[in-house]
């Protein structure tokens, strides 16, 4: 029995700059997602307070806002078989120097603060995210 879904994720200022989308891209596709809908563009720091707004209250908040808002992103849509836990196993534990070799963290990220990736951790937070940033004209069927 198939369990295709969707989840959301987004290469990070960092990796942008660094000129490291297509070998992130090659990563994703290399294991099996599916890109059906990918936009680059520039966070406003409204559109950043609101994606990341269940972290308004943590100390880290302003940096984040400030790091997300530094330069371009690329906004992803991907799908595959389970997803959203596959995704997590790609991009490797937050903290690059945590995560196992060949990660997407561990081979890109500089830091936890500036670690290159993020995707969705959970079935509930993959929806609000792909919705957030993606109509359903945006993707791909």
């Amino acid at each position: 029995m198939s369990n295709v879904q969707r989840t959301y994720s987004m290469i990070k200022p960092d990796a942008v700059a660094s000129g490291q989308i297509g070998e992130i891209l090659a990563v994703l596709e290399h294991n099996g997602f599916r890109i059906v809908g990918m936009k680059m563009r520039q966070l406003s720091v409204a559109e950043a307070e609101g994606f990341y707004g269940v972290h308004r209250e943590r100390p880290f908040f302003p940096d984040l806002i400030r790091f997300i808002t530094e330069g371009p992103v690329v906004t992803l849509a991907l799908e595959r078989e389970d997803a959203v836990v596959k995704l997590r196993e790609v991009m490797g534990a937050t903290n690059p120097a945590n995560a196992a070799e060949g990660t997407i963290r561990k081979r890109f990220a500089a830091s936890i603060e500036r670690n290159c990736i993020h995707g969705s951790d959970s079935d509930e937070n993959a929806a609000i995210e792909l919705a957030y940033f993606f109509s359903a004209v945006d993707l791909a069927k």
